[in-house]
């Protein structure tokens, strides 16, 4: 349960510190943080949460990272329907603190409230194609990253800059494209407050994430398999 809780929280704090940093601070006038300012807050959540709750669940925060770990043997079967399940409520929990906030403002409209899209909702009008390959491809390297940076073998105690950094590189990449999922819950979290489109798309941002994820996980562990997990 400890492990859960933590999930819980780990991802609606990155729900509510990468799509708020896109809803609130984004666009405002003149002091705009912009794309850059939105992929750094993305990858300032994971490198925020993989040092305060790395130790209790291992701060996975997406089902696509679970099910990557479990795919690349470092993470059982028994464990995932659990940790996405609170990974999805969380993020839900994080949209909706987000929501109460975003909705304090004078004019307030939802707009897209951050939430992923292809066509005609992708920032630069990036087709399904398009947004199924960056998200199959982002995510695959994103459980590469993970994956060698929690190695056994790997440099101890640097592994949470080397995924917080490479989830910032990543949004730095596709945020024109989908405006970034490689993350279900985070997808989903978004997707129901805005409903219509954004919920009619949902599926392509749980299918490509947990494509490529599960992908980086056979090849990582053919590559590089982990002792302890082979064991």
């Amino acid at each position: 349960m400890k492990k859960l809780v933590a999930e819980f929280i780990g991802t609606g704090w990155l729900v509510l510190g990468g799509c708020g940093s896109a809803v609130l601070a984004a666009g405002y006038p003149e002091l705009g943080i912009g794309f850059a300012g939105v992929a750094l807050a993305f990858g300032l959540t994971v490198l925020t949460m993989a040092y305060a709750i790395g130790h209790i669940s291992g701060c996975h925060l997406n089902p696509a990272v679970t099910l990557g770990l479990w795919s690349g043997g470092r993470f059982p079967a028994r464990d995932i329907p659990g940790y996405i399940a609170a990974q999805v409520l969380g993020g839900i929990a994080g949209a909706g603190v987000l929501y109460v906030i975003a909705s304090g403002a004078p004019g307030f409209e939802l707009g897209g409230f951050a939430a992923n899209g292809f066509g005609e909702h992708s920032p630069g009008g990036y087709g399904m194609v398009a947004a199924l390959t960056v998200e199959i491809v982002m995510t695959f390297m994103f459980l590469m990253i993970i994956l060698g940076a929690t190695h056994s073998k790997a440099p101890a105690g640097f592994a949470g800059l080397a995924i917080g950094l490479g989830l910032t590189l990543i949004h730095l990449i596709s945020i024109p494209v989908t405006n970034t999922s490689v993350n279900p819950a985070r997808s989903t979290s978004q997707a129901l407050f805005v409903g219509d489109w954004a919920t009619g798309q949902l599926w392509l941002f749980w299918v490509a994430p947990i494509v490529g994820a599960l992908l980086a996980g056979v090849v990582y562990r053919f590559i590089s398999p982990e002792p302890k997990a082979e064991a």
